[in-house]
């Protein structure tokens, strides 16, 4: 390869993910044999996928574009370096034995309301952070400090141990493995976080190329958020699917991914989760609380059933492609939904698609009851 193709190579966002979401797995799970880990996890991964596609294509007569785009084999890979030297890393953080009640967990950095605003605006967009609460969110908030850069400084450097994950605010800035300049961020961005998610030195040099200001957080702050927020979201996901009778089906495999894609959403009472005619977005897993589902009936709405914890709605839109036939309420204060957008539901309930199907007849039958026609009847949930 020469050089300047190598100078063309770019590190895309569809590797960063599937690399990070595998980090988190493997550090959950602790597995024996990272390469026999590997192997399974992505053998899994790749079923998924064109299970999803089949299912997809025999639905809709073909597959989404979007979908096999992200699945492009021909995406450059940014090269690992080959001198490198071990990690003096302490032993690797275990969140299942780490106490909730350590006041050592996070350090705390004050912070004016303008540097806050300007953080946020920063971390809106990353990827690392998407499936946190509110309470966590403002945890890494309060970790993260700033750090001005200037051009030519480095800010990491390839093969030094990992000390801190990094969020771009401005500036221009390179990327150089092995002596080779592979990618650049503008303005925005993050890097850092794969060393200290894998334990391992640093993979490429980070300099700067212009003044800059980033946003940081620690090796050790950073691990104990994002890993045991992830650890507490799965085991309180996997506690909720268990008792869905539906996903009984599901390989434990399957389940725990399933578990990952989760994201929690709150409401209050009378707050609308699903409106009627809109187009079908996600389904939703009951954590706490009770919901009420209704139907327009003659220019006023009609109350279906209710449903409570453990319950699931929403997933019947998605199996059958239509709009919403009706909506969704919060009973009462402090509904607490788990959310699986629809791509996510595509790709992880393929083996549970048979069985929702089935199950639209129950629920025709159920508002033939109410009705007493047929007429209009499509998916009420």
């Amino acid at each position: 390869m020469s050089n300047e193709q190598k100078q063309r190579i770019q590190v895309p966002d569809a590797l960063r993910e599937v690399l990070l979401e595998f980090s988190i797995a493997y550090l959950l799970e602790q597995p024996g044999d990272v390469v026999d880990f590997a192997v399974e996890y992505f053998t899994k991964l790749q079923e998924s996928r064109r299970q999803s596609a089949f299912n997809r294509d025999n639905d809709r007569g073909s597959v989404d574009d979007s979908v096999m785009s992200q699945e492009d084999d021909d995406e450059p890979v940014v090269p690992r370096f080959s001198n490198r030297r071990k990690s003096v890393f302490a032993e690797a953080y275990d969140p299942e034995n780490d106490a909730d009640d350590d006041d050592g967990a996070t350090a705390v950095f004050p912070k004016s309301d303008e540097q806050r605003s300007r953080l946020i605006e920063s971390v809106k967009n990353v990827l690392l952070f998407r499936s946190l609460e509110k309470e966590q969110m403002n945890q890494v908030l309060d970790a993260m400090f700033e750090r001005r850069v200037s051009p030519g400084e480095n800010i990491i450097r390839q093969g030094d141990d990992g000390d801190n994950f990094y969020v771009i605010e401005s500036g221009v800035y390179k990327v150089i493995v092995n002596d080779n300049h592979v990618h650049t961020y503008t303005n925005s961005g993050i890097f850092g976080e794969l060393a200290l998610l894998y334990n391992m030195p640093r993979a490429a040099t980070i300099q700067a190329e212009t003044e800059g200001l980033l946003w940081a957080m620690d090796r050790q702050t950073f691990r104990r958020i994002l890993l045991k927020s992830a650890f507490k979201k799965r085991k309180m996901y996997e506690s909720l699917l268990d008792s869905v009778p539906m996903l009984k089906t599901l390989q434990n495999y399957e389940r725990m991914n399933l578990a990952d894609a989760l994201v929690t959403k709150r409401f209050n009472i009378n707050d609308r989760i699903i409106k009627q005619g809109d187009v079908a977005d996600g389904m939703y897993f009951i954590e706490e609380g009770t919901v009420v589902i209704k139907m327009d009936q003659d220019g006023s709405e009609i109350e279906i059933s209710q449903l409570g914890k453990g319950a699931y709605f929403g997933e019947l839109a998605l199996v059958t492609h239509r709009p919403r036939a009706a909506s969704v309420y919060a009973a009462s204060d402090d509904v607490k939904v788990a959310f699986l957008e629809v791509e996510a539901f595509e790709r992880l309930l393929g083996p549970c698609m048979e069985l929702m199907k089935r199950n639209i007849d129950d629920y025709e039958t159920q508002l033939i009851k109410i009705f007493g026609s047929k007429n209009n009847i499509t998916d009420t949930r």
